[in-house]
């Protein structure tokens, strides 16, 4: 049987074309959407690698900071650190001529084991700018202290005398112990 020149050059072309949409089908959208997926796996690690270097060009920047922490971190001793606290504020107190009323410390477990927190709440009372300078002085401290929260009220009826309410945390770079 012998087919007529034309059918047998239609029958070639629509055996190539379903050859092709089969090649596309099984094996280049395959490779395309693989070809894809590496190019954005690529682009992520150019990304993290950027940012491995950024991190490496601040490392003398990171570990002075981190030098800076530590060397202002309480002591490793309990006593000790709640003293050392203790007679910060009274210094604080007496700098900026106020009435340090009450100092309540309080040891707290940090977010790991590798430190552990002082939390002090601390009342004291005077006028308005001496109040502030405390706050001063607590802020620019080299202990490792930070006034998480602070509350004003008025002690007199003209609002001279004002009532200082601070919660502040201090670092140690030591865990809590366990109470016996």
């Amino acid at each position: 049987m012998s087919m007529p020149k034309r059918q047998r050059l239609f029958l070639i072309v629509a055996g190539v074309a379903v050859g092709l949409l089969v090649l596309d089908r099984l094996v280049i959208g395959p490779l395309a959407d693989h070809w894809k997926l590496r190019a954005a796996e690529v682009a992520t690690l150019q990304r993290s690698i950027a940012a491995g270097r950024g991190v490496l060009e601040r490392k003398d920047r990171t570990e002075s900071l981190w030098k800076t922490i530590q060397s202002g971190s309480l002591p490793a001793d309990a006593a000790t650190a709640e003293q050392t606290v203790l007679t910060a504020f009274d210094q604080w107190g007496r700098s900026s001529r106020i009435e340090v009323a009450s100092i309540k410390p309080q040891w707290k477990r940090g977010a790991n084991t590798k430190y552990s927190l002082l939390e002090c709440r601390v009342d004291a009372s005077g006028p308005l700018a001496n109040l502030t300078r405390l706050i001063h002085e607590v802020e620019r401290s080299p202990l490792a202290l930070r006034i998480d929260s602070i509350e004003l009220s008025s002690r007199d009826e003209q609002g001279q005398t004002l009532s200082l309410g601070l919660v502040v945390t201090g670092l140690r770079l030591v865990p809590l112990e366990a109470k016996p």
